[in-house]
Protein backbone atom coordinates (compact mmCIF):
# COMPACT_ATOMS: atom_id res chain seq x y z
CA UNK A 1 0.00 0.00 0.00
CA UNK A 2 1.42 3.45 -0.89
CA UNK A 3 2.71 5.47 2.05
CA UNK A 4 0.10 8.23 1.69
CA UNK A 5 -2.70 5.68 1.88
CA UNK A 6 -1.08 4.08 4.92
CA UNK A 7 -1.27 7.45 6.66
CA UNK A 8 -4.98 7.75 5.81
CA UNK A 9 -5.56 4.24 7.13
CA UNK A 10 -3.85 5.21 10.41
CA UNK A 11 -6.27 8.14 10.76
CA UNK A 12 -9.22 5.86 10.04
CA UNK A 13 -8.07 3.40 12.69
CA UNK A 14 -7.77 6.21 15.24
CA UNK A 15 -11.24 7.55 14.38
CA UNK A 16 -12.76 4.07 14.73
CA UNK A 17 -12.10 4.37 18.48
CA UNK A 18 -14.45 7.41 18.62
CA UNK A 19 -11.98 9.78 20.28
CA UNK A 20 -12.82 13.19 21.70
CA UNK A 21 -9.27 14.41 21.02
CA UNK A 22 -7.07 13.27 18.15
CA UNK A 23 -3.34 13.41 18.88
CA UNK A 24 -1.14 13.39 15.77
CA UNK A 25 2.65 13.31 15.86
CA UNK A 26 4.27 14.37 12.57
CA UNK A 27 1.47 13.08 10.31
CA UNK A 28 3.04 14.75 7.24
CA UNK A 29 6.43 13.06 7.73
CA UNK A 30 7.42 11.37 4.49
CA UNK A 31 4.54 12.81 2.45
CA UNK A 32 5.04 14.73 -0.77
CA UNK A 33 3.39 18.13 -1.35
CA UNK A 34 0.22 16.73 -2.95
CA UNK A 35 -0.20 14.17 -0.17
CA UNK A 36 0.35 16.89 2.46
CA UNK A 37 -2.31 19.10 0.85
CA UNK A 38 -4.72 16.14 0.82
CA UNK A 39 -3.90 15.50 4.48
CA UNK A 40 -4.70 19.13 5.34
CA UNK A 41 -8.10 18.85 3.66
CA UNK A 42 -8.76 15.55 5.43
CA UNK A 43 -7.83 16.96 8.85
CA UNK A 44 -10.13 19.96 8.37
CA UNK A 45 -12.93 17.59 7.31
CA UNK A 46 -12.33 15.32 10.32
CA UNK A 47 -12.34 18.30 12.69
CA UNK A 48 -15.64 19.61 11.31
CA UNK A 49 -17.47 16.32 10.78
CA UNK A 50 -16.51 14.67 14.06
CA UNK A 51 -16.25 17.92 16.08
CA UNK A 52 -12.85 16.85 17.31
CA UNK A 53 -10.04 18.77 18.86
CA UNK A 54 -6.84 17.85 17.04
CA UNK A 55 -3.49 18.22 18.76
CA UNK A 56 -0.94 18.36 15.98
CA UNK A 57 2.81 18.05 16.56
CA UNK A 58 4.29 18.94 13.19
CA UNK A 59 7.30 20.59 11.59
CA UNK A 60 5.66 21.14 8.20
CA UNK A 61 4.70 24.79 8.60
CA UNK A 62 2.51 24.80 5.50
CA UNK A 63 0.32 22.12 7.03
CA UNK A 64 0.29 23.80 10.44
CA UNK A 65 -0.67 27.19 8.99
CA UNK A 66 -3.42 25.68 6.82
CA UNK A 67 -5.02 23.48 9.47
CA UNK A 68 -4.57 25.02 12.91
CA UNK A 69 -6.72 27.69 14.55
CA UNK A 70 -4.35 28.11 17.48
CA UNK A 71 -0.61 27.43 17.37
CA UNK A 72 1.75 27.04 20.31
CA UNK A 73 5.44 27.29 19.45
CA UNK A 74 8.07 25.62 21.61
CA UNK A 75 11.79 26.24 21.49
CA UNK A 76 13.90 23.83 23.54
CA UNK A 77 10.82 22.90 25.59
CA UNK A 78 9.87 26.51 26.38
CA UNK A 79 6.75 28.15 24.98
CA UNK A 80 7.78 31.20 22.99
CA UNK A 81 4.53 32.06 21.23
CA UNK A 82 0.86 31.22 21.05
CA UNK A 83 -1.91 32.54 18.85
CA UNK A 84 -3.42 32.34 15.41
CA UNK A 85 -1.36 31.40 12.35
CA UNK A 86 -0.65 34.97 11.18
CA UNK A 87 0.18 36.17 14.68
CA UNK A 88 2.62 33.31 15.32
CA UNK A 89 4.14 33.52 11.85
CA UNK A 90 5.03 37.18 12.42
CA UNK A 91 6.22 36.80 16.02
CA UNK A 92 9.82 38.11 16.30
CA UNK A 93 10.83 35.39 18.78
CA UNK A 94 9.51 32.65 16.47
CA UNK A 95 11.34 34.16 13.51
CA UNK A 96 14.55 34.39 15.52
CA UNK A 97 14.27 30.82 16.84
CA UNK A 98 13.36 29.13 13.58
CA UNK A 99 14.72 31.37 10.84
CA UNK A 100 17.71 32.96 12.56
CA UNK A 101 18.53 36.63 12.91
CA UNK A 102 17.41 38.91 10.10
CA UNK A 103 20.06 40.56 7.93
CA UNK A 104 19.17 44.01 9.29
CA UNK A 105 19.22 42.95 12.98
Amino acid sequence: MPFGLQKRLELGRALALDPTVLLLDEPAAGLNDAETQALAQLLRHIRERFRLTILLVEHNMGLVMNVCDTITVLNFGRKIAEGGPREVQNDPEVIKAYLGESADA
